[in-house]
């Protein structure tokens, strides 16, 4: 496997994996590289520093005689580290601040007050993909969150 940087059109950067170079460029010549951020198709490899392990006699001589230097601190996991994360937190803030969640009845209240049997409100919960189809199919205005809701219902 090899690590790639790579950089779109719109100079947003991004790492991605692949099986070895040509494996790379064949998906790059069928057209299946794209940008995680902006979808652009015209990706390119961007400048990036290798990561070279020394030999294990030079990496053994050189920890007996000095320390290694200190690694900067990694990014923490527990908050947004791009614009678009940022952007998804917001996002779930505000549905969570102005919607009330149903979990698992959501199908049946959305359906309950596109019929207008139950008032109209904000809400949101979870569906099953067949309900979710079928509210769609009917003509309720409903759309998927780009985020796991993350409750537990029991």
């Amino acid at each position: 496997m090899i690590n790639y940087t790579l950089k779109c059109a719109n100079d947003h950067r991004f790492d991605s994996w692949f099986q070895s170079a040509d494996a790379f460029d064949k998906l790059k010549a069928a057209g299946m590289v794209t940008c995680a951020i902006c979808g652009d198709s015209h990706v390119e490899k961007a400048m990036m520093s290798p990561r070279v392990r020394p030999a294990r006699t030079a990496a053994t001589a050189k920890s007996s005689q000095e320390p290694a230097p200190a690694e900067p601190a990694a990014a923490s996991l527990s908050q947004p580290a791009t614009e678009a994360e940022v952007a998804l937190k917001k996002l779930r803030k505000q549905v969570e601040d102005n919607s009330d969640y149903v979990g698992k009845d959501f199908a049946a209240e959305a359906r309950a007050m596109h019929e207008g049997t139950t008032p109209g409100r904000a809400i949101y919960g979870e569906a099953k993909l067949e309900d979710a189809k079928a509210l769609v199919e009917d003509g309720v205005p409903v759309a998927p969150l780009p985020f796991n809701i993350g409750r537990k219902t029991n």
